[in-house]
């Protein structure tokens, strides 16, 4: 799978898990929802700083993100 798809899956089963809108994970990350909407898609590559944001906002260390993708696309059966 691709990473950015497996990045955008992560940051969607997070964002669901705490029951977070798109708008209101986009509001803690200083962020457009429309954007969110982008990555969640894997239509976007996140900026380092943005990734950073959304993570801070989910809770995570930006590196738990990474991994949780990364995993995510490796379980999938594509790394």
């Amino acid at each position: 799978m691709d990473l950015l798809v497996a990045f955008g899956r992560v940051v969607r089963d997070e964002r669901k898990r705490k029951q977070l809108s798109q708008e209101k994970l986009a509001e803690a990350a200083d962020l457009h929802r429309n954007y969110i909407g982008l990555v969640e898609l894997g239509k976007t590559a996140a900026a380092l700083d943005s990734a950073a944001a959304i993570a801070n906002a989910l809770g995570l260390r930006l590196s738990e993100l990474l991994r949780a993708a990364e995993e995510y696309g490796e379980a999938s059966g594509h790394s």
